[in-house]
């Protein structure tokens, strides 16, 4: 019972961080010590216009490991920058509340808000026991639009079962700040008891479509950022920084756009 309760906040802890994206080429790799993260990301379409803006997918990816026999630690902090011309415009999604989804199967989360419903995902990690080796423990993410302290958030709800039925949600608040990245998403995660796990990786895509007041609307959307003349540009398309208590490793990626019309 003792070992079934401590592989239960095992799984809780990995699970804490679950903004997570499938391996996507061209992913950029920073190491510090023995801790290496691997961030990749990308747009789509590539083909934005210049003036305005078109509805868009935003795909991204962390993979977390040691380049020693040991683990890394605990992640403790996510923020991930998108460039200023990408834009969040949630207005008429309905909201989700935390109390509709935590805790909650994955099932009854998507019952409960299925129309605020603004990406997917998986979440990796890996689970250490007592005098065992340690086990790949995966879950399904889902992102939901809601309100944090009364600013936009998006929820990632995290469900796995292994070693047994564990579900958390993780609340990321969307931060407008000044400069090349328009918009952050930033969560911080709580510390985990001892080392009995740690994550591998995380993705997310994100991107929906939806009607309101007859109008469509896309709750993300850029342009390129070409200059006037020029077919396309190569611009800082996202920035991640992934902080492990005193250590924090940081990761920009760039990426290219082409003028469409």
């Amino acid at each position: 019972m003792k070992r079934v309760r401590k592989a239960k906040g095992a799984l809780l802890g990995v699970a804490l961080l679950v903004f997570s994206l499938a391996s996507l080429a061209q992913a950029e790799v920073v190491q510090s010590g023995h801790v290496r993260v691997s961030f990749g990301g990308d747009l789509t379409p590539q083909a934005l216009p210049r003036q305005g803006s078109a509805p868009v997918r935003v795909a991204v990816d962390a993979k977390i490991g040691s380049t020693d026999s040991g683990t890394p630690p605990q992640l403790r902090r996510i923020a991930i920058a998108i460039n200023r011309y990408g834009r969040f415009t949630p207005q008429g999604l309905p909201i989700c509340t935390l109390r509709e989804i935590q805790p909650s199967t994955t099932a009854n989360a998507l019952k409960a808000c299925r129309g605020s419903l603004v990406g997917e995902g998986q979440f990796s990690a890996k689970v250490l026991l007592s005098q065992q080796a340690p086990f790949p423990a995966n879950g399904k993410v889902y992102a939901f639009y809601g309100r944090l302290e009364g600013e936009p958030a998006i929820f990632a709800h995290v469900y796995g079962t292994d070693p047994v039925p564990t579900s958390f949600t993780l609340p990321f608040k969307i931060k407008p700040t000044k400069g090349t990245f328009g918009n952050v998403l930033d969560a911080d995660l709580p510390e985990v008891t001892g080392n009995s796990g740690y994550i591998t990786g995380l993705s997310l895509n994100l991107g929906r479509n939806f009607s309101y007041r007859g109008q469509k609307r896309s709750f993300l959307s850029a342009s390129c950022p070409a200059p006037k003349g020029f077919p396309g540009a190569t611009f800082p398309f996202a920035k991640a920084s992934f902080s492990f208590g005193k250590k924090t490793l940081t990761s920009t990626l760039t990426r290219n756009c082409k003028v469409r019309g």
